[in-house]
């Protein structure tokens, strides 16, 4: 039997940036990676199957809720753009180390834009930019209800609106495009070609059961010759998207108890007229409605996929029972179990709204897709536009203090007590975000290496500013900024 030193199944962007990470700290590390599709990142990773924002807070308002007294709450916000900052920083590490060759093969400068409407919502938005704006990542945010600046930054957006409804709109120049997707595949690349390091494609992860050595014994089928083999290892990783929670409760640990999932579909709108899309140039994101999910925060966003400029509107969201798009419709039903049936039913009384909401998606016609473009682009013409299928969320659901359920929208790291096994559940803005994730599973798996000098001072190479917080040091922010702005080429 095979023993490697880790395995990875399922290859992501998570799997990818785990892998990568844990060679360059420990290059004699012997890692073995599964992935059942016949190439890599060809469900949540890929460009059509996700928005492709390098998600910094910079745009989505529902990061920055607003609290019963009137306050802005920013605390999610700061999070997730400080993660997206070590995320920038190690991918200019790799640039440098030439493990990637041209920065924009996968990473594109595009301004990040949250544009409202109507009284109330402007006001949200005024507070919104004081807040942030206070705090060292968000110093360069614009804000302005100025109609003819408005039609400077997103013309296609402000033309044609009805004058007496007040409009405003947040412009941060520094924001990227990220095609996850290829960035992934790049990785993969570098890897495959490593010492000890072997990617099997086409290849299913049947069962894995921990022996009594606390290691784990994997088996694994070829779906191609249908033959099976068994390998044991020390430490796994499942980043496996939507096919992590059925994972997940195979590997029956104890603190993987009690957790079911939601999923949700997506469908954009693609621009297939060449005219209007190179009228566009921005991420803007606007307000979800009432009882949607954060995923359904509707944008209409400039993209760079395969060397093209794209423009995409949604997502639409709609309930499935699948849990990844070349999945099974099955995947719901098979999720549930003796330990998470509780939790999973309370979640669903508790969110009857969201269930209402998708269910009407799901019922939306052509007509009613192109009425919710026309918030953002009044003069949208439905020739114009094709309906595109993206990929699919599963959404963590988990036992509370009462043994209830909950739903979480975001991601959620889950490993058992010694550290051999870890899981990564939910969706976004984990793309984003994947390279402080993949930190955390390193220090909480591998405890003793990741605390000792040698790993410190790795970690400080790839990440320069890691263990410091930019939010509150104007100068180190500037610094790391200008830094990863070269090397991958973006605004600065």
């Amino acid at each position: 039997m095979e023993e490697p030193d880790v395995i990875l199944i399922g290859a992501g962007i998570m799997s990818a940036t785990l892998g990568i990470l844990i060679k360059e700290l420990d290059p004699n590390c012997k890692i073995e990676i599964y992935e059942r599709m016949s190439e890599a990142a060809s469900e949540s990773s890929d460009a059509w199957n996700n928005a492709g924002t390098g998600h910094a807070a910079f745009c989505e308002l529902n990061y920055t809720p607003e609290k019963e007294d009137g306050s802005i709450d920013i605390s999610k916000a700061l999070k997730i753009s400080e993660a997206y900052e070590v995320s920038r920083q190690f991918w200019s590490y790799l640039v440098q180390k030439e493990i990637i060759k041209n920065p924009e093969d996968f990473i594109h400068s595009i301004p990040h834009v949250s544009f409202v409407w109507g009284d109330d919502n402007v006001r949200f938005l005024k507070k919104r930019h004081e807040a942030l704006t206070e705090k060292s990542l968000f110093k360069r945010m614009l804000f302005s209800t100025d109609k003819d600046l408005l039609n400077n930054w997103i013309p296609l957006v402000v033309k044609n609106r009805d004058e007496n409804i007040p409009v405003a709109a947040t412009y941060m120049p520094i924001g990227t495009d990220v095609n996850f997707g290829s960035l992934t595949r790049l990785l993969f690349e570098y890897l495959k070609n490593q010492e000890g390091v072997s990617l099997y494609f086409q290849t299913e992860v049947e069962k894995l059961k921990k022996q009594d050595d606390g290691k784990w014994k994997v088996k694994v089928r070829d779906l191609g010759t249908k033959k099976s083999r068994k390998i044991k290892t020390p430490f796994v990783f499942i980043g496996a998207g939507g096919g992590s929670l059925r994972l997940l409760e195979k590997a029956a640990i104890e603190e993987g108890d009690g957790f079911g999932g939601f999923p949700i579909s997506g469908q954009w709108l693609r621009c297939m007229n060449p005219d209007i899309i190179k009228q566009h140039n921005a991420k803007v994101y606007g307000k979800a409605a009432v009882g949607s999910p954060p995923m359904s925060v509707p944008h209409i966003d400039t993209r760079m996929i395969d060397g093209k400029q794209e423009l995409l509107f949604g997502p639409y969201a709609g309930f499935t029972t699948k849990f990844l798009k070349n999945g099974s419709y099955m995947d719901l039903l098979k999720s549930i179990q003796t330990d998470n049936i509780v939790p999973m039913l309370s979640a669903g009384v508790n969110n009857i709204p969201l269930t209402k909401y998708l269910i009407e998606q799901v019922m939306q016609s052509q007509e009613d897709r192109m009425e919710a473009l026309k918030n953002y682009f009044p003069n949208a013409k439905a020739e114009d536009w094709v309906l595109e299928t993206a990929g699919k969320r599963v959404q963590v659901i988990k036992k509370d203090k009462n043994g209830k359920g909950v739903l979480e929208f975001g991601t959620e790291v889950v490993n058992d007590d010694d550290g051999s096994l870890a899981v990564l559940l939910g969706a976004s803005p984990g793309a984003s975000t994947s390279v402080s994730i993949m930190i955390e599973v390193i220090s909480r798996c591998f405890p003793n290496k990741y605390n000792s000098e040698e790993w410190q001072a790795k970690l400080k190479e790839m990440i320069p500013a890691f263990g410091e917080t930019l939010n509150d040091n104007d100068e180190l922010c500037i610094k790391i900024r200008a830094m990863t702005s070269k090397t991958l080429k973006l605004v600065n």
